[in-house]
């Protein structure tokens, strides 16, 4: 990966992504993977891979439209899961934070999302902490939202991605703004604390006019939160087949990006990474700290990851639409027994570990602790990533070389890519995307 390239390489929102995970052989028990971990301050997190549609723009583990049936035993296996990887925690093991996502948590009936949420409480607890629910402007019913705020969900993110119904089916994603506009209100009357709105730039069509349009229509509704994604062209996914000239895309997408950043800024929205702008002032739900860096993940469901100081693991991994209902059947068809295991992951030797911290700490606004890090690790983090200069050459790193600056930050989808390790580019290069 090179830095002179394109400034939208790929969104490295885990590190190493799931392309890296391999066969785990042999497949270790997770009692054991679980036993020499801290358990005080964990992340819990379910995922639902079914949808109303898929979108032409997404990549995720997600099958639109399900038979019934499915939806039903696929609610049914996810409570043998839970309670197989309940019993591998430790009885002490505390949850900090809780995440719903998919896929479209909400494509569930409000019956179906109070079954979900009793699973949820008999796997994680039933503690108040901070909860984050996905859903989309077809799904965010009133009865639907109702069962949401009974649980205590404190956030949730609906993806509008344009509030122009011709823009929205350019990205391959058919939706009337009507029905935008309602499931917002009925967000908003369920009193739930956080909304996040989901926008992309770089769609088909798009102009400064258009793309200040959709800005201008999230902000009235006062979200807490905003995310922006520039909008990726990937193999397997409705789009994929679509060309672009990239120079000029990548100019059309840094353009908007800017605009946005002005415009939200202006609006008293503060940029805490690349995506994510938050209302300065708006509520933080309380719960106990957790640090991403730090703390361990447990996963839930065919299209989570877990991961440990030491190993990262989930199910297979698929993008085109048989291959993920192959393993979605592989999912229940599974015995009890199977989700004692960790069956496909990556093992992250100590210089991998050292490069995920760097990395889950640089793409934020808030920069690399120097302290934290070296407490962690016992080296200083600019010895170890000596390769950090080339950004304060480019004037996009501090030169303490903690935090990116403005520019920085709009070239995190470059950045990322390029530190991450050879091997785990390797791997990731030889994967056979499906």
């Amino acid at each position: 990966m090179s830095l002179d390239d394109s400034p939208y390489q790929g969104y490295l929102y885990a590190y190493p992504h799931k392309t890296a995970y391999r066969r785990l052989d042999p497949r270790p028990l997770l009692s054991d993977v679980w036993s020499g971990e801290r358990q005080d301050s964990l992340f819990g997190y379910v995922h639902l891979p079914f949808c109303e549609m898929r979108c032409g723009f997404c990549n995720l583990f997600t099958r639109a439209n399900p038979p019934d049936e499915q939806v039903t035993a696929y609610l049914a296996q996810l409570r043998r899961q839970a309670a197989a990887v309940r019993d591998s925690l430790s009885p002490d093991a505390v949850f900090s934070r809780l995440a719903i996502g998919g896929g479209t948590p909400t494509y569930l009936t409000a019956p179906e999302l109070s079954e979900l949420f009793g699973i949820v409480g008999d796997a994680f607890g039933t503690t108040a902490v901070p909860l984050s629910v996905e859903t989309s402007p077809a799904t965010a019913t009133p009865d639907r939202l109702a069962v949401l705020a009974e649980h205590g969900t404190t956030r949730i993110s609906i993806g509008v991605q344009s509030f122009l119904d011709t823009e929205a089916r350019a990205a391959g994603r058919p939706q009337r703004l009507a029905e935008v506009r309602a499931a917002l209100t009925a967000i908003r009357e369920a009193r739930i604390p956080v909304l996040n709105i989901d926008l992309i730039y770089g769609i088909d069509g798009q102009t400064a006019a258009t793309w200040q349009h959709s800005l201008d229509e999230a902000l009235r509704w006062r979200p807490e939160e905003l995310y922006l994604y520039p909008l990726y062209v990937r193999p397997l996914t409705g789009l994929g087949r679509r060309a672009h000239a990239r120079a000029h895309w990548d100019r059309q997408r840094q353009e908007l990006y800017r605009q946005a950043v002005e415009v939200l800024t202006a609006a008293g929205y503060v940029r805490h990474s690349m995506r994510q702008f938050r209302r300065a002032g708006a509520p933080v739900p309380d719960g106990p700290d957790y640090c991403c860096q730090d703390d361990g993940m447990i996963g839930l469901g065919c299209g989570a990851r877990s991961y440990t100081t030491e190993l990262h693991y989930s199910f297979d991994y698929a993008v085109a639409v048989p291959e993920v209902r192959a393993v979605i059947d592989d999912y229940l068809s599974r015995p009890q027994t199977d989700f004692r295991y960790a069956e496909i992951g990556f093992r992250l030797d100590a210089v991998e570990q050292r490069r995920r911290w760097l990395l889950k700490s640089l793409l934020r606004a808030e920069g690399v602790d120097a302290a934290a890090y070296r407490s962690r690790f016992g080296t200083a983090h600019t010895g170890d990533f000596p390769q950090l200069d080339d950004l304060v050459d480019r004037g996009w790193l501090n030169p303490a070389r903690t935090q990116l600056t403005g520019e920085g930050l709009a070239w995190s989808d470059a950045i990322g890519p390029w530190l991450v390790s050879a091997g785990v580019r390797e791997a990731m290069g030889t994967y056979v995307l499906r």
